[in-house]
C-alpha cells in the first residue's frame, strides 16, 4: 500500500479543516515580535529616547503623569516549524514500521502548518543529518514534501541526536519549533541533543514512537539469537521469564525517563504506539492542546 495515497490526502484536508489553528495553541507555541506604534495587540510602554517618533507617544499618559512613554504592540509572526525525522535502522521495525508511521505523522503536521501559512522544513537523520527539505511555505508545496518523504529510507548506524542537533543549530535560520519524531534509541542519550536545541532557544516537541512488540515482546523463551538492527551486532542468549520481566521494566523506565525529561523543561511530548492511525494521533494531540473536543 502506498505511504501517501488518495485516502491519506483526504485525511490531511480533514485534519486541516478541524485543526482550528492548532499551531497557535499549546501544541505549536505562538510567536510574536515587539513593534513600536501600530500592531495587533498592546504590549507595554518604554521610555522615550531622542530620535523616537512622536506619533507613538502615549499622550494620555503624558497628560496625567507628565511622562514621555512610547506605546509598544505585539505583532504576530509566522511560525517556523522544523521537523527532525529519525531514519535510523531501528525505525524500520514493526508493521506498520515506526519509520512509515513517523513520516505520516510528520507529513500531517507539516500540512496543517502549511495550511496555516507557517513555514516548515524537514531534516532526516540517523547518526548524522542525511537529507533536507528546505524551508517552504504554502499548501501548494505538499506534493513536493510528500515526494521527499517517500524518497527517504531507514538507514545509517546508531542514532546520534547530539551530532544531529549540533549540525542543525549552526545553520543560519530563525528560531522556531522543532518537532522530533523518533524512537529515541540513542546509545549516548537522547537528552544531549534536546539540550542543545533548548539552549539555542529552539522549542523542541517530542513525538516518541514505539512498536507494540517493543512494549510487550512475545514469549521468546529458550535459546535465541538476537541482533542490533542498527549496529548489526548479534548475540546468542537464553531468554527466561526473569529476562522478559527485566526487559519490560527497562522499557517502562525508559518511557518514564522521556516523559520526565520533557516535563522538567516544559517541552511538548507525545509518546505513541504505531497501533493507532496517524490521523487518530493528530486528533489526540489536538485535544491535548485544547484545539478540538
Amino acid at each position: 500500500m502506498p505511504l501517501f495515497d488518495s485516502e491519506f490526502l483526504k485525511k490531511l484536508e480533514y485534519l486541516s479543516l478541524i485543526s482550528k489553528r492548532v499551531f497557535r495553541g499549546s501544541l505549536m507555541a505562538q510567536r510574536r515580535t515587539m513593534q513600536l506604534g501600530s500592531g495587533i495587540e498592546f504590549a507595554d510602554h518604554r521610555e522615550y529616547a531622542a530620535g523616537d517618533d512622536f506619533r507613538y507617544l502615549d499622550w494620555n499618559l503624558f497628560a496625567r503623569h507628565n511622562e514621555l512613554l512610547l506605546k509598544r504592540f505585539q505583532e504576530e509572526e509566522d511560525l517556523h516549524v522544523y521537523f527532525l525525522v529519525d531514519c535510523s535502522r531501528s525505525m524500520a521495525f514493526g508493521e506498520p514500521s515506526k519509520f512509515d508511521f513517523a513520516r505520516q505523522v510528520a507529513a500531517a503536521l507539516a500540512y496543517i502548518a502549511l495550511a496555516d501559512l507557517d513555514r516548515i522544513a524537514v531534516t532526516a537523520f540517523a547518526n548524522d543529518i542525511v537529507a533536507d527539505f528546505p524551508l517552504t511555505r504554502g499548501k501548494g508545496r505538499i506534493l513536493s514534501l510528500l515526494k521527499f518523504f517517500e524518497g527517504l529510507e531507514a538507514q545509517g548506524e546508531e542514532t546520534n541526536l547530539e551530532r544531529v542537533a549540533t549540525g542543525f543549530i549552526h545553520r543560519d535560520q530563525r528560531r522556531g519549533l522543532v518537532v522530533v519524531l523518533s524512537d529515541l534509541y540513542d546509545p549516548n542519550g537522547f537528552e544531549r541533543g534536546l539540550d542543545l536545541l533548548r539552549h539555542r532557544k529552539y522549542e523542541p516537541f517530542v513525538v516518541q514512537v514505539f512498536d507494540k512488540y517493543e512494549k510487550e515482546p512475545p514469549d521468546l523463551l529458550g535459546d535465541v539469537e538476537m541482533w542490533d538492527v542498527e549496529s548489526g551486532n548479534s548475540r546468542k542468549v537464553t531468554v527466561t521469564e526473569k529476562n522478559l520481566k527485566q526487559y519490560r521494566q527497562l522499557f517502562d523506565e525508559f518511557q518514564t525517563t522521556v516523559q520526565s525529561y520533557c516535563n522538567r523543561y516544559s517541552l511538548g511530548c507525545t509518546r505513541t504506539s504505531t497501533e493507532i492511525s496517524f490521523d487518530e494521533l493528530i486528533l489526540k494531540m489536538m485535544r491535548q492542546a485544547g484545539s478540538v473536543r
